[in-house]
C-alpha cells in the first residue's frame, strides 16, 4: 500500500469496522501513516496543531485499527477500526453526531429494554417470562412461516414472517445471554478477505 502524498496531507475517513458508521475525518502525513501501520492505532496530522498526534492520546479512545484500504486515486484513505470509546470529543459516538443504530441492533436494545420494564403487557416480556421452551416454540413457528412463504413464492410474505423470525430470534439470543455483536465477530472471521493494517492480503473466506 502505497498513498500518494503528492497532493498535500491524505484526507482518512474512520469507518467503524463491524458498524460501519462513519466516525470521522482526519489528514495524516507519510510519518502518521508511518506510525498508524506500525502501532495499529490511528495517528494524524493535526492541522490546527501543526503536528503528529495519536487520536484518543489524552482521552484514551484509541481507535485500534483492523484494515486500510486506498480509493482508486491512491489519494484518499479509508480506515476501519474498533473504538476505544466515543471518537468524538463531545462523548458521541460520531464526530457526525448521534448515529442511528442499525435495525438489528436496534431490535437488539429494544428487547433488551423490554426485559428491564415493568409492562406487563409487553409481548417481550411475556416471552422472557414464559421461557425458554416458549421461546424456541415461537421461532420454530416462525421458521416455517418463513419456509411455507417461499415455497407460495409469496415476496411479501417472505419479507413479513422474516421479520416476525428475526425479532424471535433476538429475543431467544437475549434469553441466551448472546449478543450480536458476538455473531457478527463470527461471521467477520469466516468472512476476513480484506487489507489488514500494514496493507497486506489476509484471505481467510471460509464461504
Amino acid at each position: 500500500m502505497k498513498p500518494d502524498f503528492s497532493k498535500g496531507l491524505l484526507p482518512v475517513v474512520l469507518q467503524h469496522w463491524t458498524k460501519r458508521t462513519v466516525l470521522m475525518l482526519g489528514y495524516m502525513n507519510e510519518e502518521a501513516f508511518e506510525k498508524t501501520q506500525q502501532d495499529g492505532v490511528v495517528w494524524f496530522f493535526s492541522r490546527s496543531k501543526d503536528r503528529l498526534w495519536k487520536k484518543g492520546e489524552s482521552s484514551g479512545n484509541v481507535q485500534h485499527v483492523k484494515s486500510m484500504a486506498l480509493d482508486c486515486d491512491d489519494d484518499t484513505l479509508l480506515v476501519q477500526v474498533e473504538p476505544a470509546g466515543p471518537t468524538c470529543h463531545l462523548g458521541t459516538e460520531s464526530c457526525f453526531g448521534e448515529v442511528t443504530p442499525e435495525p438489528l441492533q436496534g431490535l437488539e436494545t429494544t428487547v433488551a429494554n423490554r426485559a428491564k420494564a415493568e409492562d406487563e403487557s409487553s409481548y417481550t416480556r411475556y416471552l422472557l417470562k414464559a421461557g425458554i421452551d416458549k421461546i424456541i416454540k415461537k421461532f420454530g413457528e416462525e421458521s416455517f412461516e418463513v419456509a411455507i412463504a417461499a415455497k407460495n413464492r409469496d415476496r411479501g410474505e417472505v419479507v413479513n414472517e422474516t421479520a416476525d423470525l428475526l425479532y424471535h430470534l433476538t429475543v431467544l439470543l437475549h434469553e441466551q445471554g448472546v449478543s450480536l455483536r458476538e455473531v457478527e465477530d463470527v461471521l467477520h472471521a469466516r468472512h476476513a478477505v480484506k487489507n489488514n493494517f500494514k496493507g497486506e492480503r489476509k484471505d481467510i473466506d471460509k464461504w
